[in-house]
C-alpha cells in the first residue's frame, strides 16, 4: 500500500503517503480527539455560566466552544482516511468533512475577534458601548457569523478541488492539480478576510487593552503583566494556527506544475494539523487561564471531591 501510484498519466502528481508519513498525523489528531472533546464540553459549561450572567460574552464563548466540538466529533473519518491511506468514504462525505474542516476555521478565528473586541469595549470603553456587549447582540452578531461562513464555504468548497478519484484509490482534501479559478479566488479572499483582517483587528484590540491598562494607576503592576500576557497568547495563538495554512494556500497559487505538489503537500498537512491545535487551545485560554475560567475549574473539582467524599463515607 506504501507509495501507491494512482494512475499512469498522474504518477507524477498523487500518490499515497506510506505508514510511516501518516502515522504521527494519526496519533496526532487521536490525542487531539482524546483532549479536545471533553476539555470543550467542560469549555460549553463554563460559557453557559457566561450567558446565565447576562453576559454577552458566553455568547461568543459558547459558539466557539460548539464549532471546536462539532469539528472534533467529525475527527474519526479523518483518523479512519489516515489509517488506510485512501478515502473510502465516497465524494459527498469529503466535500463534507472539507466544508466543516473550513467552517470551524473561519467560525473560530471570528469568534477570537469577537472576543477580543468585546474585551476592548468592556475595559476601553466601559460606559460608551454597552448595548454592543449585551447577550442580544452576541447572538445576533454570532447568527451572522455562522451564516456568512456557511455561505461563503457553500460558495467555495467543491468537488473538484477536494476530491480525486482514480482507478485504484481515492484522496480527500489533499493538493490536486490543476487548481481551479474558484480555489484561487476563494483562496486569496481566505487569506485577507480570514487572516489578515481577524489578525490586525486582534492586534488593535490588545494594543488598545494593554494602552488603558497601562495608564490605569489603579490597576497593579503584577495584574498588568497578567493581562499582557494573557493577550499576547491569544494573539499568538492567532498567528501559529491559522498562520501557516493561510500561507501554504497562497504558496498553492504558485505552483505551475504537477510535480512541484510533491514539496508542498507534506508541509501543507502539517499546517492544516498546527490549525487543528486551536480545539485545544481555545478552551485552555478561555477556561483554564482566564479568572472566570479558573474560578469554575475550581468549583468542578470542589463539586466532584464532595462527591467523592460522600460516596467514601458511605461505604464506610
Amino acid at each position: 500500500m506504501e507509495n501507491l501510484t494512482l494512475g499512469a498519466n498522474d504518477s507524477e502528481c498523487y500518490s499515497v503517503d506510506s505508514s510511516s508519513r501518516r502515522r504521527p498525523f494519526l496519533f496526532f489528531y487521536l490525542a487531539i480527539i482524546i483532549t479536545a472533546i471533553p476539555s470543550n464540553a467542560f469549555f460549553l459549561y463554563v460559557s453557559w455560566q457566561h450567558i446565565r450572567l447576562r453576559n454577552g460574552l458566553g455568547v461568543y464563548l459558547f459558539n466557539l466552544a460548539l464549532s471546536d466540538l462539532t469539528f472534533t466529533l467529525g475527527f474519526s473519518l479523518w483518523l479512519d482516511y489516515l489509517w488506510r491511506g485512501v478515502w473510502v468514504h465516497g465524494g459527498r462525505l469529503c466535500v463534507l468533512s472539507v466544508y466543516s474542516l473550513f467552517t470551524n476555521f473561519y467560525t473560530s478565528d471570528v469568534l477570537l475577534c469577537c472576543i477580543a473586541m468585546d474585551r476592548y469595549l468592556a475595559v476601553v470603553h466601559p460606559l460608551k458601548y454597552t448595548s454592543l456587549r449585551k447577550v442580544g447582540t452576541a447572538a445576533a452578531v454570532s447568527v451572522a457569523i455562522w451564516v456568512s461562513v456557511v455561505f461563503f464555504n457553500a460558495m467555495t468548497v467543491t468537488w473538484e478541488d477536494s476530491y480525486h478519484e482514480m482507478d485504484t484509490a481515492a484522496l480527500c482534501g489533499d493538493l490536486f492539480f490543476p487548481m481551479s479559478d474558484t480555489l484561487a479566488r476563494a483562496n486569496v479572499a481566505r487569506f485577507l478576510l480570514g487572516f489578515v483582517v481577524p489578525s490586525l483587528l486582534m492586534l488593535f484590540s490588545n494594543w488598545g487593552i494593554c494602552r488603558a491598562v497601562r495608564s490605569n494607576r489603579a490597576t497593579e503592576e503584577q495584574e498588568r503583566r497578567r493581562i499582557s500576557k494573557l493577550l499576547t497568547l491569544f494573539l499568538l495563538s492567532l498567528l501559529l494556527f491559522f498562520g501557516p495554512v493561510h500561507v501554504m494556500m497562497l504558496l498553492r497559487m504558485l505552483v505551475q506544475d504537477c510535480r512541484d505538489l510533491v514539496w508542498l503537500l507534506y508541509p501543507y498537512k502539517i499546517s492544516i494539523a498546527m490549525s487543528a491545535l486551536n480545539c485545544i487551545a481555545d478552551p485552555l485560554l478561555y477556561c483554564f487561564i482566564t479568572r472566570t475560567g479558573r474560578e469554575n475549574v475550581s468549583q468542578v473539582v470542589l463539586f466532584l471531591q464532595v462527591k467523592k467524599r460522600s460516596r467514601y463515607e458511605d461505604v464506610v
